[in-house]
């Protein structure tokens, strides 16, 4: 579990530029020069770096050393140490004599012990605020084989403590072709699981949805009632609609807060250090009771957020795109947006974005859609679109293509997410424009056939500049290590090939996770590599993700996650301090 608190970099010395170069140390290199108000002076100096600090950014002092650090340079070199100072990289080497000169002496310093360490995950496009605001005590279920396991993840939530007519909740992010049964539980197995308090678990955006003898009762005389079936099943629709309204109605903003920490400490524990938040399905104003699990007031969505942030209590690098869903020419909402708002404005822990997941509905056709993309362009903003269909795909590059002869969106990284069908002709077009592709990779959950794209091979070793994703957290799930298990196999939650000929390499796969996905967020001069000048963001590995089986990759288990030099995930295998 992560702590809050910590300080960090100043806005203008975490946004300003930082110059690299070679240390005096032989085989270490050694950040150097400025960064804005932040200084690092030369090693052997006697001087320590000065940073002037505001609470906003992680700032400790940390390093790691005898590890396998893969970096993701240009060289994909790896290193045995590396030292962070002030929430950046500072200096790296062969091994702890090569950089610990550059630190004051009561640095932390953690022995790897041989084990793996990669640059922070960044998660490209997901829906996170999503899941940082489920209601009740929410428990992340993904990573459950079985319906044993369910049970005792929803039993050791409870044992945390859940307060008296509070529920313990498990929603989106799931699909039961992940669990060996291939069912959701029963009542009887949620009862055994958590006998005293509520049980809701919701699948997608809709449900189905599951409930314990308590839920039962509760949602049977709500004042909005669900029908519950004997055996605890709650039909998917308006019945399970009804039962996620009867609990939003009860959040408190202290219980949105709440569920923002747990969202980071998930996220932390699987390795993600930054995502690219693509909103939801915006609905303004209260709950209603016909809203699915991606419905909420987009207005209010980062409220609990940012107020953590103003506490300096967040520890996961959340940037913020804005989905417009307004089916009118005229689009005020999307107009209002760019004459009102900076894009990729605030500082490395919580950013405004760009356009995304679309700023109007229409996947390229239209005269909404199509005004939309002329206001974004003319506001010289980030954009991205989503295709699911070649045709989708072929439309929105023309659109693109008129954009930019009309307002020039070269320079933009205007891009296009999920493209499960391309071909090279369309590839080329975009890529002559500047744009980009976000490979989707949640057809693990539950696709079929022998093409459920992306195509990754292809993608790949076309050379147009790509990412990927789960598009977590409603009908995909967040841990990262099942996108890259199905970019690597092609095998989806069943264990059958469904995206045939199409495999890339695992190194390949955590590239895309790390140096590829930072490009994304605009921020590839601070995230994505394990550099001197860098931010802090390395994740270590329980196992070599080379070696593995397959079968074992989805469950790599990160040991310790580091966030700008700070912690913020431990198992206690190398620290003796788990949080």
């Amino acid at each position: 579990m992560a702590m809050g608190g910590s300080s960090g970099l100043s806005r203008r010395g975490v946004l300003g530029a930082g110059a690299v170069v070679a240390g005096a140390a032989a085989g270490a290199t050694i950040g150097a020069a400025a960064y804005g108000d932040s200084e690092i002076p030369p090693p052997g100096t006697g001087l320590q770096p000065t940073f002037k600090l505001d609470g906003t950014v992680p700032d400790k002092n940390l390093i790691l050393h005898n590890g396998k650090i893969r970096t993701f340079d240009d060289g994909n070199s790896e290193v045995g140490a590396v030292a962070i100072y002030g929430g950046r990289i500072v200096a790296t080497g062969a091994h702890l004599g090569q950089v610990q000169h550059v630190l004051p002496v009561d640095a932390q310093v953690v022995d790897l012990r041989g084990h793996v360490a990669i640059p922070g995950m960044i998660e490209g496009h997901v829906h996170f605020c999503s899941l940082a605001i489920r209601p009740g005590y929410h428990v992340v279920i993904e990573k459950a084989r079985n319906i044993a396991e369910i049970q005792a993840m929803l039993a050791a939530r409870r044992a945390q403590g859940v307060p008296a007519g509070q529920f313990v909740t498990a929603m989106g992010g799931w699909h039961t072709n992940m669990f060996a049964e291939h069912r959701l539980p029963t009542l009887a197995e949620l009862d055994a699981a958590v006998p005293d308090r509520g049980v809701l678990l919701y699948q997608g955006f809709t449900g189905p949805a599951a409930t314990n003898s308590i839920g039962k009762a509760f949602f049977e005389s709500a004042a909005v009632p669900s029908v519950v079936a004997a055996n605890g099943a709650i039909a998917a629709g308006a019945n399970s609609e009804a039962a996620l309204y009867n609990l939003r109605i009860l959040q408190t903003f202290d219980d949105k807060k709440r569920s923002t920490l747990d969202a980071m400490s998930y996220a932390a524990s699987v390795g993600i250090t930054a995502v690219l938040d693509e909103v939801g399905f915006p609905i303004p104003g209260p709950p209603t009771p016909n809203q699915a699990l991606s419905n909420f007031d987009g207005f209010h969505l980062y409220d609990a957020w940012r107020a953590l942030h103003l506490q300096g209590r967040t520890f996961i690098r959340l940037q913020t795109n804005f989905l417009h869903n307004q089916n009118d020419v005229n689009l005020p909402e999307l107009t209002q947006r760019l004459r009102n708002q900076l894009q990729r404005y605030g500082d490395d822990l919580m950013m405004r974005g760009g356009i995304g997941e679309w700023g109007a509905p229409g996947d390229g056709v239209g005269p909404v859609w199509t005004k939309a993309q002329q206001l974004i362009a003319a506001a010289q903003w980030r954009n991205n679109n989503r295709a699911l269909s070649l045709s989708a795909l072929q439309a929105e590059i023309e659109g693109y293509e008129a954009m930019d002869a009309q307002f020039g969106i070269k320079g933009l990284r205007w891009r296009i997410d999920h493209v499960p069908v391309v071909t090279a002709e369309l590839l080329d077009r975009l890529q002559a424009i500047g744009g980009a592709v976000q490979c989707g990779a949640f057809s693990y959950v539950s696709g079929t056939g022998t093409a459920a794209g992306a195509p990754f091979r292809f993608i790949l070793d076309h050379g147009i500049k790509a990412g990927i994703h789960l598009d977590g957290v409603h009908i995909a799930p967040l841990n990262p290590w099942f996108g890259v298990y199905y970019a690597t196999t092609g095998k989806n939650a069943l264990g059958n090939v469904i995206n045939v000929g199409q495999q890339i390499t695992r190194d390949e796969a955590v590239r895309l996770y790390t140096r590829e996905n930072a490009w994304f967020l605009n921020m590839e001069d601070k995230l994505g590599t394990i550099e001197t000048g860098k931010l802090g963001d390395i994740v270590v590995l329980d196992r070599d993700y080379r070696a593995v089986a397959d079968a074992d990759l989805p469950w790599l288990q990160p040991i310790l996650t580091v966030v700008g030099g700070q912690i913020v995930h431990d198992s206690g295998e190398l620290t003796g301090h788990p949080k």
